[in-house]
């Protein structure tokens, strides 16, 4: 199970203080530390009547502390309570240390490590296109390294961007930027696909991309490509933060940066791609620096914070097993 660590300033600590000032609360959490409750549950366990029990759950609720879902149960609905965070950190000195810094790492179209390509599909480097048109053994040739477009009616393309961050560092957002279009026979500007991002495996969010744009050459698309092929995608920014998940600020799922747990000197992998149930099953096209119009591949930003003097991030009670590893 993941340690979770919430660090505080002073000021934003002054809810939770409040809520923890009562024996009874302060129990309740550490209940919860053990396992998920229900409210009859904490009743028996702290020896208090429901209703005082739903009373001090409602005020960790509102401090952040305590999570709640109903669930159906034997006899009806049931609130069944969780613990949000095993540890907390306040830091005294206020927030004027922290100074938020952003890493930028590029990764090329054609270095992906994991494909599942679906005809339509080829992909092509400023040259010539590679291997075969609608032939997914082209996605395995050595000169896929070179692509800087690529194309499925369907399927995945997965790449793995690798960090270099400070140890200290605590990253609190990721942004994904790439320039993509649906994939359609030629191009077909009303051509709606579903496309979804995953990192580490966890599904991130989904976008729908409205089609798969021609008829106006991209700017960046070198001579030889025809003006019957798709020319260029949308600049799409995904963000994941502490508030959900967004594309281009239009919220699109609930996941936040914890649910990621990204780490210093990691690797992140990012999985673009159309779910086979996707309701606009309308694959994707991704561009590279030499097409479409926006001079850049795929790129991860690493929102990160640091301080002068952090000594307790290195006091964390991590076993040494789950410190960050190279992914291969």
């Amino acid at each position: 199970m993941p340690y979770h660590i919430k660090e505080l300033s002073a000021s934003e600590s002054v809810a939770i203080f409040r809520a923890l000032a009562s024996e009874s609360r302060a129990r309740i959490i550490e209940l919860l530390g053990e396992r998920d409750m229900n409210i009859n549950e904490l009743s028996a366990a702290v020896g208090l009547a429901q209703p005082s029990v739903t009373k001090h759950v409602q005020i960790l609720e509102e401090a952040g502390l305590v999570v709640s879902d109903y669930l159906a149960g034997p006899q009806g609905t049931q609130k069944r309570c969780r613990r949000v965070h095993d540890r907390l950190l306040v830091d005294m000195a206020g927030t004027p240390q922290r100074q938020e810094c952003v890493a930028e790492i590029e990764v090329p179209i054609g270095m992906f490590t994991h494909v599942e390509a679906v005809p339509t599909c080829g992909l092509a480097s400023r040259e010539r296109f590679i291997g075969h048109l609608d032939n997914p053994v082209s996605f395995f040739l050595p000169e896929r390294a070179t692509a800087e477009i690529l194309w499925s009616s369907a399927g995945y393309v997965e790449y793995v961007f690798t960090n270099s961050l400070p140890l200290e560092a605590r990253i609190v957002a990721v942004d994904l930027a790439m320039e993509v279009g649906s994939e359609a026979p030629g191009y077909d500007n009303d051509y709606p696909s579903d496309v979804t991002i995953w990192m580490d495996g966890r599904e991130v969010g989904t976008w729908t991309c409205p089609g798969d744009f021609g008829g106006v050459r991209g700017r960046l698309n070198p001579a030889w490509w025809h003006d019957n092929l798709n020319q260029h995608g949308l600049l799409k920014v995904w963000r994941v933060d502490y508030t959900g998940t967004s594309v281009d600020g239009m919220k699109v799922s609930h996941t936040v940066i914890d649910d990621l747990e990204l780490r210093p000197w990691h690797t992140t992998r990012v999985k673009i791609g159309v779910k086979p149930d996707a309701l606009n099953r309308g694959g994707f096209t991704l561009f590279g620096k030499g097409f479409g119009n926006y001079e850049q591949d795929l790129i991860l930003r690493l929102h990160y914070v640091t301080r002068a003097e952090e000594p307790r991030l290195r006091e964390r009670p991590e076993p040494l097993e789950e410190l960050p590893r190279m992914a291969v």
